[in-house]
C-alpha cells in the first residue's frame, strides 16, 4: 500500500477521502461491458460523470468498447471493461474521439487510452499509464494528447483551469480548448475545485506539471505540484533529457514479478513531490565551481533521488540516473569528459565516510564526496549512529 500512502501524502486530503465515500453505483448505463462515465462519487455528486456529444449513444460505447477490448498494454495485460468507464465522447479536431479510464489488473495501473473513431470504427491511438492504481478516477485533471495541441480533461469537481501563461482556459463540457505546452519543458496547470463533501472549503489551487507534450507514451505528463517546489526545481531543464533511459526519471526499469519491458512506464517516474537542494559545488582544472543540487521526487512505490550539475559557464546541466532514496546516495555523473562518483549524505555529527584507502576525492565536505571512478568496482560506508550503510560506486568504462 505504499502508492496510496504517497498519494495520499502529496495529493489534496479531498482525492483520499474520495475513495472512502465511494459507491458502486454507476452514473450511466453499462452498454458492450463498458459504461459510459464512472463510478467514483464525491458525496452526491459524480465526480466522471458521461460528457461529450457523444456520450449518450449507445453505438459509441459498443464500438469504443471493442477497440478496449482489443488493446493491449506493452505486457499483453487486457483492460478490466467491467471496472473501466468512458469519460468522455465527442467530435474533437473532426475526428470523433472517446476518452477511457481503463483499469488494467496486470501490473495494478491505470491506463487513459485515446480512442479515436472513423465511419464507425474506433481504435487505441494513444495510451498513457499512471502507475498508481485508481488515480485517474480520483483525479481531477487528465492530460489529452491531440494534433492540435494539448487539451485538459477536467472532473465535475473542477470549475476554472488556468493555463501556463496565467490566463483561465475554456472548458466545454469537461473538455479543454488546446492549450499551448512545449515539447520538453515542464509548465504549470492550476484547477479550482468546487466545494464537496469531502472538501468542504472547495480548492483555489490545485497545481499540477505537464511535463512536456513531446514526451514519450505510455509516460504519464502530469506531476502533482502543490507546493510549487516542481516547477522551480526543473525549471528550465530539458524534460525530454529527463525522461530518457540514461535521465533521471527514466532510468529505473519497473519489473513484474518475471516479466519487464522496456516499453513500460519506469519505476522511477515521478508522481509529485518534486524538489531541489544545493549540495555542493565542484570545480575543475581550476575554474570556476559549479553547482550540484540533488532532485527527489515520489514515483509509485519508492522515493527517489538524482544529481544534477550546472556548470559554472552557463552550459547545459548535467544529471546522473536516478537512485532510490536511502541514508547514503551514489550517484555516477559524466562531467568534463569523466565519469565521476558523487556521494550525498544528510551529515551529523555521528556520521562517518569511509572510502578505499588511496581513493582521490576531488570534492571532500560534509554531506559531498566526489570521486573519480577507479578500475574496478569501489565499495563506500557510511557509519551513522544506528548503523553502517554500504554502496557501491561501478568501475570506469
Amino acid at each position: 500500500m505504499v502508492a496510496a500512502r504517497r498519494i495520499g501524502r502529496t495529493t489534496a486530503a479531498a482525492l483520499a477521502l474520495v475513495a472512502t465515500v465511494t459507491a458502486c453505483v454507476p452514473v450511466a448505463e453499462k452498454s458492450g461491458d463498458l459504461r459510459m462515465g464512472h463510478d467514483s462519487r464525491d458525496g452526491s455528486l459524480a465526480v466522471w460523470p458521461a460528457r461529450g456529444s457523444l456520450a449518450g449513444e449507445a453505438g459509441t460505447a459498443t464500438a469504443v468498447a471493442g477497440a478496449v477490448r482489443a488493446w493491449r498494454s506493452p505486457l499483453d495485460d487486457r483492460a478490466h471493461l467491467s471496472t473501466s468507464g468512458i469519460l468522455w465522447a465527442g467530435e474533437v479536431d473532426d475526428t470523433s474521439l472517446a476518452l477511457v479510464a481503463a483499469d488494467v489488473p496486470g501490473t495494478g495501473a491505470s491506463w487513459l487510452l485515446h480512442v479515436a473513431g472513423r465511419d464507425g470504427r474506433y481504435t487505441v491511438t494513444h495510451a498513457v499509464e499512471h502507475t498508481d492504481p485508481g488515480y485517474l478516477v480520483y483525479s481531477d485533471v487528465l492530460p489529452v494528447h491531440t494534433d492540435r495541441g494539448r487539451r485538459y480533461l477536467v472532473s465535475a469537481r473542477v470549475t476554472d483551469l488556468v493555463g501556463p501563461d496565467g490566463r483561465a482556459v475554456t472548458i466545454e463540457n469537461g473538455l479543454s480548448e488546446p492549450v499551448a505546452v512545449p515539447a520538453c519543458s515542464a509548465v504549470s496547470i492550476t484547477a479550482t475545485l468546487r466545494a464537496t463533501e469531502s472538501l468542504p472549503r472547495g480548492r483555489a489551487t490545485d497545481r499540477f506539471l505537464d511535463l512536456g507534450s513531446g514526451l514519450d507514451a505510455p509516460r504519464y505528463p502530469l506531476v502533482r505540484d502543490g507546493s510549487g517546489s516542481g516547477r522551480r526545481a526543473i525549471a528550465e531543464l530539458d524534460t525530454c533529457a529527463l525522461a530518457g533511459a540514461e535521465g533521471p526519471f527514466g532510468s529505473i526499469q519497473r519489473r513484474f514479478g518475471e516479466r519487464q519491458s522496456t516499453a513500460s512506464v519506469p519505476a522511477s517516474w515521478p508522481m509529485a513531490g518534486l524538489s531541489t537542494r544545493r549540495v555542493g559545488e565542484i570545480a575543475f582544472g581550476g575554474g570556476d565551481p559549479g553547482e550540484v543540487r540533488q532532485l527527489t521526487w515520489d514515483a509509485a512505490d519508492d522515493e527517489m533521488t538524482a544529481v544534477l550539475y550546472q556548470p559554472a559557464d552557463g552550459g547545459p546541466p548535467v544529471t546522473s540516473t536516478a537512485d532510490r532514496a536511502a541514508a547514503l546516495q551514489a550517484y555516477v555523473l559524466p562531467v568534463a569528459g569523466q565519469r565521476l562518483g558523487v556521494l550525498s549524505w544528510r551529515p551529523t555529527p555521528e556520521t562517518s565516510l569511509s572510502v578505499p584507502a588511496g581513493t582521490s576525492r576531488l570534492v571532500d565536505r560534509p554531506g559531498l564526496v566526489v570521486l573519480p571512478l577507479a578500475d574496478e568496482e569501489v565499495t563506500v560506508s557510511l557509519a551513522t549512529a544506528d548503523e553502517t550503510h554500504y554502496r557501491s560506486l561501478p568501475a570506469a568504462r
